[in-house]
């Protein structure tokens, strides 16, 4: 092996418990042999580097003071969990990572006994926790529950909703916020570290709630005064009056990248016996450790494969702009023909190309944090004045204000734009992160109107569509990745709403596609035609309002309609099936099968796999004809997973 990558006190860790009887010389190696660990198996596979180079000592005082997995660790979002994967007897799969069949890029219940609770979407873990430790109390156990957030997660309210939860009950939770947006400077040094670990003390702790009892015993002039020494001496190193409003003890902030400070609070905190929540704060620095993360933008945040000695990602070149790109581009053309266009994003700038657009119009692009449902209502409110809002979040994220998508805007009719970016399957995030129920959940409230592209021009096309629609709320998706390579308009043209469009004419069979699925269609439609079969292929564009009138006809021309999106069951094909239902069009004779998401999530894998275990690639098209038309024998037909 080659001597950067020698661990040979890692290589001795089986488990946790392997930890507890090291001394501090030795876990600061183990530490450093950790940090090597990580990169070099994510140069193989790919993931999320930069958060979990900055977790790799805490994560090794976490194990080392507690006694996992009895005590339990819980990882907000969990993309920060590569070393905790590696300590926690996962090191020899470390290279499945994100792949079919192999380990999640996530914490996940069923993958090991260390990871007590599931996580990929932010600020759960002070809720999961707190859900925990009034479990173990009911039981009468006495383990210790720790919730570790980032700063980011702390922007959603449900953080705050845990914590004031959290401090009106006695109920003993570790939080620990992981704060890498400060930089580790002074206030982080020796002195916060003393003053952190004697605040954090059994002593300290005890003397302080006996004064406070005193207190309440004398006048409240006196009591008041002994408040006031008490914040006075805290305030010397602590940020934390607001969450000591909240009913935590806060401890902090101290540097996260330093044992020497963390093993000795953290042990104070273990030891504690006073009830209620603590709060400890550290501050970390994503990717630190490793210089090319440390220097990106992005501290390597979600990286592809990568040389470890340049830092350079062997990313594969691309053959078309990605979707989230035309989104970007399309949105700044329509902008400049209309200084009503904002766009709204919820942390995930980057992510949806609002960046880009901020770019270009700095005054009209908001990024509101990891607050989906403010996201959400917020853009309601410019929508009431007279602003065309586009908020552009991913279709898993967007579930996450889905009472604010009902209540803020639908049931208003104001009209809000809805940019679903990774709509569908995507690959390696696995089933935390997939776009399987936007179309049900936006399709099935009234008035709204829900596109869907089938390549990149459309995608334009519908952009200049919903800047149009200004009586009603709007929504648009699109996968994941790049588009199919076609010419892109200089500017997208407006749709008639609820209209689709003929790509091929037949006889025989018709295929009804929404979105991507479209290019699978035509390619079965080839197939078919090989066999002698005369295939339409319609596109959709609208699963809401579906076009009727195309409905009707490729029902009463054709002797076999399939329905295909990648979306799940409740979707465009409920939709198209109930319409033909309640119109006589199913008793003439046709038959109609419907393709979509399976009923089941599908863990990671490469989205083409997961498209065909789905049962909505060409070759389950090609099949759902030939056993319509009692020739299945021709072809065999795919497992639906």
């Amino acid at each position: 092996m080659d001597d950067k990558f020698e661990t040979p006190l890692l290589d001795k860790i089986a488990s946790p418990a392997d930890l507890r009887g090291l001394g501090m010389g030795e876990l600061k190696q183990l530490a450093d042999e950790l940090r090597k660990d990580t990169i070099r198996w994510v140069s193989f596979t790919g993931g999320h580097l930069g958060a979990s180079l900055g977790v790799v000592e805490l994560t090794v005082a976490l194990h080392h003071v507690f006694q996992t997995p009895a005590d339990r660790l819980i990882w907000d979002v969990g993309h920060q969990c590569y070393p905790h994967k590696i300590l926690t007897g996962r090191r020899e799969r470390m290279g499945t990572l994100r792949q079919g069949n192999g380990l999640s890029g996530f914490t996940k219940r069923t993958e090991s006994e260390y990871d007590p609770f599931g996580a990929a979407h932010s600020s759960t873990s002070i809720s999961s926790g707190l859900g925990m430790a009034v479990a173990r109390d009911l039981s009468g156990g006495d383990n210790h529950v720790i919730s570790v957030i980032g700063d980011g997660a702390m922007t959603a309210g449900m953080a705050y909703e845990a914590m004031n939860n959290a401090g009106s009950m006695e109920s003993k939770l570790i939080v620990v916020l992981n704060d890498n947006d400060m930089s580790i400077a002074p206030p982080v040094g020796a002195l916060s570290a003393y003053l952190s670990q004697l605040i954090s003390s059994k002593s300290f702790r005890s003397v302080r709630h006996l004064a406070k009892d005193i207190a309440k015993r004398f006048p409240r002039q006196l009591e008041i005064a002994a408040e006031k020494v008490d914040e006075y001496a805290r305030g010397l190193v602590t940020g934390g009056t607001l969450f000591e409003e909240l009913g935590f003890y806060y401890v902090g902030p101290i540097d996260g990248h330093n044992l020497d400070h963390l093993i000795p609070v953290l042990k104070n905190i273990r030891d504690d016996k006073e009830p209620g929540p603590i709060l400890l704060h550290i501050v970390t620095e994503k990717g630190h450790g490793y210089e090319p993360a440390e220097q990106s933008a992005d501290k390597y945040h979600g990286v592809s494969k990568f040389d470890v000695v340049t830092g350079k990602q062997h990313k594969a070149k691309a053959n078309a702009p990605s979707y989230t790109n035309v989104f970007a581009k399309a949105l700044i053309k329509e902008a400049e023909f209309d200084d009503k266009i904002v766009a709204i994003t919820a942390a995930m700038p980057s992510g949806t190309g609002v960046d880009k657009f901020g770019d270009v119009y700095p005054t009209r692009s908001f990024d509101v944090g990891i607050a989906e449902q403010h996201g959400v209502t917020f853009a309601a409110g410019l929508a009431t004045e007279g602003y065309k809002p586009f908020c552009a979040i991913y279709s898993t994220f967007l579930q996450r204000a889905y009472d604010q998508v009902v209540h803020d805007v639908a049931i208003q009719s104001l009209p809000v734009r809805f940019a679903i970016d990774r709509a569908g399957y995507v690959g390696a995030d696995g089933s935390t992160h997939c776009g399987a129920f936007d179309i049900p959940y936006l399709a099935t409230l009234p008035g709204f109107v829900v596109m869907a592209a089938a390549d990149e021009a459309e995608l334009m096309h519908m952009v200049r569509t919903a800047v149009e629609i200004d009586d009603r709320p709007s929504a648009f998706r699109y996968p994941r990745g790049e588009g199919i390579g076609i010419d892109l308009p200089e500017r997208g043209q407006p749709l008639e709403i609820g209209k689709g469009r003929i790509m091929r004419e037949g006889t025989t069979a018709a295929i009804l596609s929404l979105g991507t699925r479209l290019q699978d269609s035509m390619k079965a439609a080839e197939e078919l035609a090989a066999m002698g079969l005369s295939t339409t292929v319609a596109d959709a564009r609208f699963a809401k309002p579906i076009d009727t009138d195309l409905v009707r006809r490729l029902a009463r021309e054709h002797e076999v309609l399939i329905l295909v999106e990648e979306g799940s069951v409740g979707g465009f094909g409920s939709h198209v099936l109930t319409f033909m239902a309640n119109n006589g069009l199913l008793e003439n004779g046709i038959k109609v099968r419907a393709l979509m998401m399976p009923d089941r999530f599908f863990e990671q894998d490469k989205p083409e796999k997961q498209n065909e275990m789905a049962g909505i690639d060409t070759r389950s098209i090609v099949a759902a004809v030939l056993a319509a038309l009692g020739r299945s024998g021709e072809i065999s037909t795919p497992v639906r997973a």
